[in-house]
């Protein structure tokens, strides 16, 4: 099942930033590469799309995407902090522009004392990071796809305000 919502906003993405010569990367750990997929699904988008690092466990988002064990000790897998070394990981590490960062609990049960549904996205931009804490509902799918639908929302906001 696909939603044509986020086609049509990922295509708007990836012109927003072919237009502005600008790249992006994700590491992503609840949406274990949906955005980086639905990115690539865009005609094009091997322009911008510099690469994706799934960071599904601890020691993935550490070694591939240099989130500080620190962090992962101090506040854990989903938390701000996380999303946020996760999106400056993979905009370091993949040379880009923009790194988005995902991270949060798509249930079934809870995580780390978050409920279903809570995520963090993180947006590297070349000027600022920004995290922002979501409440999304629905089952496992549509919690991965409605962070995946808001990563693609923010980030071209974020593109339009810099």
């Amino acid at each position: 099942m696909v939603d044509p919502l986020i086609c049509d906003d990922a295509r708007a993405l990836v012109a927003d930033l072919t237009v502005r010569g600008q790249t992006v990367a994700t590491a992503e750990s609840l949406t274990a590469g949906l955005l980086a997929a639905t990115l690539a699904g865009v005609a094009g988008a091997s322009v911008v799309l510099r690469g994706g690092l799934i960071t599904y466990v601890e020691g993935t988002k550490i070694s591939l995407a240099g989130v500080p064990r620190e962090v992962l000790d101090e506040v854990g897998p989903v938390a701000g902090p996380t999303a946020r070394a996760l999106a400056v990981g993979a905009q370091q590490r993949c040379e880009a522009t923009w790194g988005v960062g995902l991270t949060g609990v798509a249930g079934p049960e809870p995580h780390g004392g978050h409920p279903v549904g809570t995520v963090f996205l993180g947006i590297a931009g070349p000027v600022e990071t920004e995290v922002v804490e979501l409440a999304l509902a629905g089952s496992r799918w549509e919690i991965r796809f409605a962070a995946v639908q808001e990563a693609v929302a923010r980030l071209r906001s974020a593109i339009e305000e810099q």
